[in-house]
């Protein structure tokens, strides 16, 4: 059986929905950022999650140099935060305004939550690398407020914040 092609791949796989996050760094000073949707949570213990950056990306390199990074995870409102992140643009920083977290990277005002980490472990993942960052602080300012999701290529957001149905075995989950 041949592989799928990248259109069908992509169209079959934006079946998923997934949450929008900008993964910050600041490296001598400098801000750099990306708008990210493959993140996901790791390990409980040790606390670790996970992000894949594009290996062609020109903002990895500077979060892979600067050791510590910080995902903020997107309000519905902020969508167009994401698409200033997801621009190449110079003056992304000057157009949305953050504080920095504990390590020094830019926490973007109003998102739901952030995550603050050093850079664990790197690997290969065909065309983008696979990053696992140990959870050093965090924190949900903008819990119970929508999530912004992608979805079938285009934003999107829960019409309920709140859940419908408790998982019943917590450790069933990470």
């Amino acid at each position: 059986m041949a592989p799928p092609d990248s259109a069908t791949f992509r169209s079959v796989l934006g079946q998923f929905c997934t949450g929008v996050t900008v993964v910050t760094a600041s490296l001598d000073g400098e801000p750099a950022g990306f708008a990210c949707q493959s993140f996901a949570a790791l390990s409980l213990d040790p606390p670790l999650v996970v992000f894949c950056p594009g290996a062609s990306s020109r903002t990895w390199p500077v979060i892979a140099r600067a050791g510590t990074f910080c995902v903020n995870v997107l309000a519905a409102d902020q969508a167009e935060v994401s698409a200033v992140f997801g621009a190449r643009r110079t003056d992304k920083f000057d157009v949305v305004p953050w504080s920095p977290s504990p390590s020094g990277s830019p926490v973007l005002d109003g998102v739901l939550a952030w995550i603050d980490c050093t850079v664990e472990a790197v690997y290969p993942g065909g065309d983008h690398h696979v990053v696992v960052g140990r959870v050093e602080a965090l924190e949900a300012p903008g819990a119970g407020h929508t999530p912004l999701l992608f979805h079938r290529g285009r934003y999107t957001a829960t019409s309920d914040p709140e859940p419908w149905y408790g998982w019943p075995e917590p450790d069933d989950w990470i």
